[in-house]
This record gives C-alpha cells, structure tokens and sequence, in this order.
C-alpha cells in the first residue's frame, strides 16, 4: 500500500482544506455539544456541501456523487476531521440511500434521492425494538396488507433525533408465520403519518439524541416498499455493513487523541503535566498503535469498495477496534481532566447547582462525551455480535 500522497492528491487535499476554511458556519463551531444543535445547525453545513457536490462522498456518479476514488474520500474524511465539522447525518446519505440506488425502483430513486442528497429531508432508522437489539430478527412490529397500503403497528427504540426527522426507514414484519429473517420487509415511513408518536429518551449524559417510537395503525403506501416483500432481511444486512463502516470514525478519533495530548501536557496545580507519567503516556501510545493500524484497515476496506465490491466482513473489523477505541479515548480524557470533570456529570452545568462551574474550558464535555460514547459498542449490531460475524465469514468457524 502506498502511503504517499500524489501531486494530485495533495492538489486535492489543499483544495478541500481551503474550502472547508472558507465556507464552514464559523458559528457551528461555539456550540457546546451535539445535544445544543437545532436541525438547521445539523443540516448547514451539509446543504453548503451539496451545492459543491461533496455531500455523498462514495454514491456513484449516476446519483449525483462526486466520483472520487477511496484515496479521495480518505482525504476528504481526513480534511474534515481536522477542522472538526458537524459530520453529515449518515442515516440518509450513508445508510438508506445506498439500499434505495441498490434495490429501489426508479419512482423511489427519482422521489428520494436528490431530497437526501440536498438535505432537504432528514431520516432516522427504526430498527431496534425493546427485546430486539443484538438480536434483530426478532422484530415485533408488524405490517399487514390492507388494499394499497400496509397498517403499521409496533414499537422502535433507540430511534436517534426523530424527533427531527421527515421520514423513517424501518424493518416490519409482513409473515408472521416465516423464519424470523424470512418474514420482514423494508419500508419507508412519512414521520407526518398519523399514529406515528416520538417520545424523548434523556440519556445519561443529559442529552435528548434518542427516542422511542410507537406506531398505531399508521397507513403505510405499498410503493413505499423497498424491493420485495418480505426480503428485507437481505436489504438490511446491507444497510448495516454500510453503517459499520462509517462508525469507526478513524480521522475523528485521531483529532480526538491530538486534543487529549494538548490536555495532558497542561500544566497541573503542581506543575506536573500529566503527559510525563509514564504510565498515562504508555496508554495514549498504545492507543495511537491500536488507530494507526485501525486506519490501514479502512484504506483496505475503501480500496475494495472503489474496486466495486461492497463492505463484506472486514467492516465489523472496523466497528469493533473503531467504537473501542473511541471508548478508550473518552475514557483517557475524563481521566486526564480529573477532578474537573466531576461537575458535569449527569447533565451538569444545566442543573441549577452548577450553574458556574470551575475548571478549565476543555474539561466541560468530558464527561458528557465519556457517558454517551458507551453506546457506540452497542448500536450498529454489538461488538459482540461482530464477533460472530467474524468467526464465521473470516475465520470458517
């Protein structure tokens, strides 16, 4: 693997720099956390990127993508990292679009795509249910045939900024009388549909991110079928291993490592940094190994994507080393702030007992940021779970 840079590529790579510094929402950058963005704060910076025709990185050119190749993406992934740009949602461009292009008809691709690709709609995922995680298949929520439309009842969990959403992409089962995997169906919900409820989940870090949803007799179109009936299970293995492959989030974690070092060689009340001990140094260096081969891995996986192959098994690869060592990186910075990061626990400063807390600026978030990164484990299909996967489509076993 070559890991130098072309003339043309570093052409590229100042081309996408400049960009980014002359047209990001400088105003994006003072807020607080994720929880403190409105969707328009969500949806700026990917409209800006839409009229330059970067919002969909890796969708084919026929769809309105840029027709950059992994190197380019790599790049791109890379450049925006490191300015710390609110990520394009990924429940629309990443994850249903590609199942639409893939197995849609030509009335959905024409309906859905340019919406998505302009950010003109959001989407959320309702896949997990209370009792159907790890274990999807299990799915409860049903969808019975009634003339042109299916009615919907059931419940989804988990369902991150719904309560921002336009639409749904959902997995409902239509045989209830077939093998789990062979009685669901993909289908796309209008979030205005009457009998749709989105109730908040407050999670531990205080943040509004997730909810549930419950559907009551919600009149579903047929057309709103994602190819065919009960085959979802198919379309939805394939949405996952796109979704996995986002979650590592290699350039993040690598700018998050850079402000962890900056926060360990501050000076403490003693004058020590904490960077010069050696066992704290030792954590953050074997962090770095764990990234650096983390990130050859993905320029692996990109490689055979632009080479016309989907995400195959290497993606749970890139979920479980990707979420763990975001885990750890949250982990080592709550630690490197101390004491300072004891205020904000549970939603603090919001509580009125905190409303001037101490402490230096950088140790506000921590752990916010620490409480909510115990989930990236989980969502996406467990580690566990990728485990599995790997056992039997890596190792045979």
């Amino acid at each position: 693997m070559n890991l130098e840079f072309t003339a043309e590529e570093v052409a590229f790579r100042d081309e996408v720099r400049s960009f980014i510094n002359d047209n990001y929402p400088k105003y994006l950058h003072e807020r607080e956390s994720r929880d403190a963005l409105s969707r328009e704060d969500f949806l700026a910076w990917h409209k800006i990127l839409a009229k330059r025709g970067w919002a969909a990185p890796a969708w084919p050119e026929q769809y309105g993508g840029p027709g950059w190749n992994s190197t380019q993406r790599y790049i791109f992934s890379e450049e925006s990292a490191r300015a710390e740009t609110v990520p394009v949602l990924p429940f629309g461009v990443t994850m249903v679009a590609p199942v639409i292009y893939t197995f849609g008809n030509d009335a959905q691709k024409e309906r859905f795509l340019k919406p998505i690709l302009n950010g003109e709609e959001w989407w959320c995922q309702g896949y997990s249910e209370p009792g159907s995680g790890s274990d999807l298949a299990s799915l409860k929520t049903k969808a019975e045939r009634d003339g042109d439309f299916y009615v919907v009842n059931g419940q989804k969990t988990w369902t991150t900024l719904a309560q921002h959403a336009d639409w749904m992409f959902t997995l409902v089962r239509t045989d209830p009388t077939a093998k789990q995997q062979q009685g669901i169906s993909f289908l796309l919900i209008d979030m205005k549909t009457p009998g749709i409820t989105v109730r908040p989940i407050i999670t531990i870090d205080g943040g509004h991110e997730v909810n549930e949803v419950w559907l009551e007799n919600v009149r579903v179109p047929v057309e709103n079928l994602v190819g065919k009936e009960n085959e979802g299970w198919t379309y939805a293995k394939f949405l996952l291993a796109h979704e996995r492959s986002g979650i590592a989030g290699v350039a993040r974690s690598k700018n998050a490592i850079k402000r962890l070092k900056n926060i360990a060689r501050a000076e403490l009340s003693d004058g020590e940094p904490l960077f010069n001990d050696g066992d704290f140094s030792r954590k953050i260096a074997e962090l770095e190994i764990d990234l650096t081969a983390l990130e050859f891995t993905e320029l692996r996986t990109l490689a055979r994507e632009a080479a016309g192959k989907g995400p195959g098994p290497e993606s749970s690869l890139l979920k479980i080393k990707g979420t763990e060592i975001q885990q750890r990186v949250t982990e080592l910075t709550l630690e490197a702030v101390g004491t300072y990061g004891a205020p904000y626990f549970r939603g603090f400063p919001k509580d009125g007992d905190n409303m001037f807390p101490i402490g230096p600026n950088y140790a506000g978030q921590a752990a916010p940021a620490y409480f909510n990164n115990r989930k990236t484990s989980i969502y996406g299909g467990s580690n566990e779970i990728q485990h599995n996967i790997i056992a039997k489509m890596v190792l045979g076993l």
